[in-house]
């Protein structure tokens, strides 16, 4: 029963490890993304034909 307990609460600390690396690149990639963006729209817009 104890090894049990032991390797659920690696699982469950790699689990939560894993979340907050997606959820982070998730924000960066926001923050990245609206960044370029604005700077895209500030820009004047050229004619390409």
């Amino acid at each position: 029963m104890s090894a049990f307990l032991r390797e659920f609460i690696v699982e469950f600390v790699e689990l939560v490890i894993l979340a907050g690396v997606a959820i982070g690149a998730i924000f960066c990639g926001k923050k990245l993304r609206d960044r370029k963006d604005a700077k895209k729209a500030s820009q004047p817009q050229q004619d390409t034909k």
